[in-house]
């Protein structure tokens, strides 16, 4: 039998809530066709799709990251201000399109507005410049009689959009980049990028080009970057079709915070930086399925990419100390949670723990003790498209667990994924004292089998379900199964 020990006292940190963000691009139908579409009697006066906005909603969604992704490092934001039938059609680069540029700062920033959403812009270090990043600043937070302030306001905004979050460039590592740097070349370039955009407006946050947490280019970045930036980016997609290989892969999550950590903290150190350092794992999904632009990335998922996305957000919470944004890749259409035709839209199978978890996950994460069945991963199930390595971070336990409280110690919640693909789980929870239960509910996403997926005509094969238990009263321990191949948050309120 699975044990799992919780102590309310032994806390691991505050959650932020802006690990619960999302990510847009212009990348297939995530903008045009997915969270915009001119002339849809689906969409509002301003294009925005309202089906599209109600399901946002539902995953209350905290920070947005926009424009990209690749995209970015090609883009040039000016080129998507003033009057949209005088803006320039361009030839797009990085996702071999015509960017018409419709949509641009203006509408983004009302789109965050309309959802009550923090915007996280990134900046175009590829073919744009530092003069071009220190102007997109002034012009989103100018309030002085200046041209780019002055600019917004003639485009029908008074009032600055006082973004706080800029990332420095995305991706930078990589060959596929436009404009793609050496680690000592990013950090020269990023902190003339940094000193500009800082003067511009102090008060701004900026997040540091990463790669995958454990990398040389990341010793680099950080040990350069660190007197300049607040945040640190990991990127991470995982995924198989072996279900074991789906569902353990997120581990490497957790290594590359780990070590993204140890860098932070020695740079911090050597370096005498008081300022907190935090990470932003701002792209992140399972992702393995549709890897061309021809695709346009429209992954379809499964049950088993929704319990692997429950592990993803797990990780987050039990590095609730560094982990302060996570941004999941992307929000409609492209590899996505929400999907939709010109018609209507359907959930995605993954869509509902990310609903769950910033429902029901609470302010303060718990260390949780967890005794569970575990498994190896041969090399054989190891096997992605990406060529990633992580059996021998096993071997794995089969409930992946997480707890969190509000501050006043009257709601507990227990997230628990039960990873096995065939048999339930019967579990004790024993809480470290005598507590008083008085509402006890469980929310549970499942469905037939581990390859089950949501579609336009089947919506809610893998849904989730909400049950109220009899409340035990004044108890130490609970006994609960958890079935097979589910996720499962426990919600207990506590007199």
């Amino acid at each position: 039998m699975a044990k799992i020990h919780v102590d309310m006292a032994r806390s691991l940190g505050t959650v932020d809530r802006k690990i619960f963000g999302g990510f847009v691009e212009h990348l297939g139908r995530c903008i045009y066709g997915g969270i915009y579409e001119e002339g849809s009697p689906l969409s509002d006066e301003q294009g925005f799709r309202k089906d599209v906005m109600e399901a946002v909603r539902g995953l209350q969604t905290p920070i947005l990251r926009w424009p990209g992704g690749n995209f970015v490092s090609g883009y040039h934001w000016a080129d998507g201000i003033g009057p949209v039938e005088k803006r320039p059609r361009q030839l797009e680069l990085a996702w071999h399109s015509v960017e018409s540029n419709r949509f641009g700062t203006d509408e983004f920033m009302e789109y965050c507005r309309v959802l009550g959403v923090e915007p996280y812009l990134c900046v175009n270090m590829g073919s744009g410049t530092m003069d071009e990043a220190r102007a997109w600043v002034e012009y989103c937070n100018g309030t002085g009689d200046t041209y780019w302030a002055n600019l917004r306001r003639q485009n029908g905004h008074e009032e600055p959009y006082n973004v706080k979050y800029w990332g420095l460039g995305n991706e930078m590592y990589g060959a596929w980049q436009i404009g793609h740097l050496s680690p000592e070349d990013y950090v020269k370039k990023a902190i003339e990028f940094a000193k500009v955009m800082k003067w511009t407006d102090p008060s701004i946050q900026l997040v540091g080009c990463g790669e995958q947490g454990w990398n040389a280019w990341d010793r680099v970045v950080i040990e350069g970057l660190a007197p300049w930036i607040d945040y640190y980016s990991i990127h991470l997609y995982t995924g198989s079709a072996n279900h074991y290989s789906n569902v353990f892969s997120p581990a490497l999550a957790e290594l590359a915070i780990k070590s993204s950590q140890a860098l932070i903290e020695a740079a911090r150190f050597t370096q005498k930086i008081e300022q907190p350092i935090y990470i932003a794992y701002d792209e992140w999904n399972i992702w393995y399925r549709q890897q061309t632009a021809d695709s346009r990335l429209e992954e379809q998922y499964t049950l088993s990419d929704a319990l692997a996305i429950g592990v993803y957000l797990n990780t987050f919470i039990r590095h609730s100390d560094v982990v302060k944004m996570a941004n999941l890749a992307q929000l409609v259409n492209v590899i996505a949670p929400i999907f939709t035709s010109p018609e209507g839209l359907f959930l995605q199978t993954i869509y509902h723990p990310l609903r769950l978890y910033a429902e029901q996950t609470q302010e303060i994460a718990l260390d949780v003790y967890v005794d569970s069945e575990q498994m190896t991963l041969t090399a054989e199930q190891q096997r992605s498209p990406w060529g990633q390595q992580f059996a021998d971070l096993g071997p794995f336990k089969l409930l992946d667990v997480t707890a969190t409280r509000d501050e006043a110690g009257k709601v507990l919640t227990l997230a628990v994924v039960n990873r096995d693909s065939e048999r339930a789980h019967e579990t004790t929870i024993k809480l470290a004292e005598e507590t008083t239960i008085t509402e006890f509910t469980a929310y549970e996403v499942n469905g037939p089998e581990v390859g089950s997926l949501n579609s336009f005509t089947e919506q809610t094969v893998v849904a989730a379900q909400e049950r109220i238990l009899e409340a035990p009263g004044s108890v130490r321990t609970l006994s609960y199964t958890f079935p097979a191949h589910s996720l499962t948050v426990l919600r207990l309120q506590l007199a």
